[in-house]
């Protein structure tokens, strides 16, 4: 992250300022429920087909659909991903936009914003601190999210 001063960023506060504790519990919760996009990186396909022990080309046929400039996990008739099954079938090599929720940037503007998911994520609140600059560095990562 850029701290020059003249970097807009580093000239004011936020409520995360001294760092955030979250663990994920894999319950489901962000992966289940009310439809969405599930974005996946171009860089992100050949990893988790190769986890799946798929060509991509089969990855992306059987489990995706065409999203901005790439490609969307999809969801079942319940919008639940088609990954959670019990918890992650791919958690190890699970897309950017899984593996930092709950740090969005969405989920970063504003304090009533944080609270509002914290009600809905029994992972925000406990395990390790997440230090303020690393969440900024996450939530600018997920600015397109």
């Amino acid at each position: 992250m850029n701290t020059r001063a003249d970097d807009p960023w580093s000239r004011r506060t936020y409520f995360f300022d001294s760092g955030l504790r979250f663990a994920c519990q894999r319950c489901g919760k962000c992966c289940t429920g009310a439809p969405g996009s599930i974005y996946v990186g171009s860089d992100e396909i050949h990893p988790i087909a190769s986890y799946l022990g798929l060509s991509a080309s089969r990855f992306l046929r059987t489990y995706t659909y065409p999203f901005k400039d790439s490609r969307s996990i999809g969801e079942d008739k319940d919008g639940n991903c088609l990954f959670f099954d019990g918890g992650c079938k791919i958690y190890p090599v699970r897309p950017l936009q899984c593996s930092t929720f709950p740090f969005w940037f969405s989920n970063m503007r504003s304090e009533l914003r944080w609270r509002d998911v914290s009600r809905q994520c029994p992972g925000i609140g406990v395990g390790p601190l997440f230090d303020g600059s690393l969440i900024m560095e996450i939530a600018l990562k997920t600015m397109h999210i």
